[in-house]
């Protein structure tokens, strides 16, 4: 693949990441206080969060997906082996944030839901220490720490995309 290719599969990637990046943080600092300040009820106002978060869970398998294609636009080139090391970093940090929206949206927010149904009420209206407000509390606490742990990753995967090795050493001339 040609350096010119790669370096518009990396302007793709970096802009998908902080588009992304951008909706959750978004959501996460303007829109969900403004949910929970304002509506009358924590259950509607975590009802109507929870299917954004969705959305957003989505869209973030698309972006972090989508920027799999810088990754495997240098596995598909002629890289030097000696370089190689910066690409498996940078993929490494992509692959936990593929891991991070599986448990999100396979794991957790399943979980989240199932809990919900279960209890058929406002969580506030369970007692403090109730079994299912702390398997709740508990399963929101690892949902929230997933989201802001995944715009890092997507914040820094964009910020490095472009320091990745396009081609192998050129030859310095005279040499």
């Amino acid at each position: 693949m040609s350096p010119s290719t790669l370096h518009r599969l990396d302007q793709l990637s970096k802009t998908l990441l902080l588009i992304w990046a951008g909706a959750a943080l978004g959501f996460g600092i303007f829109s969900a206080p403004v949910l929970f300040g304002e509506l009358p009820s924590r259950d509607v106002a975590g009802r109507i969060a929870g299917l954004i978060i969705g959305r957003l869970d989505w869209a973030a398998w698309i972006a972090f997906g989508l920027a799999g294609l810088s990754w495997a636009g240098r596995w598909a080139s002629d890289v030097p082996e000696d370089i190689i090391g910066p690409i498996r970093l940078w993929s490494a940090g992509w692959l936990v944030a593929l891991l991070m929206c599986l448990a999100s949206s396979f794991v957790v927010t399943p979980k989240v839901h199932a809990i919900r149904a279960r209890i058929g009420a406002p969580i506030e209206s369970l007692a403090p220490d109730h079994a299912d407000r702390l398997a709740y509390n508990k399963a929101h606490g690892l949902s929230r720490n997933l989201f802001f742990l995944r715009i890092l990753l997507a914040i820094g995967l964009a910020a490095t995309v472009s320091l990745l090795p396009r081609q192998g050493k050129t030859e310095e001339p005279g040499v």
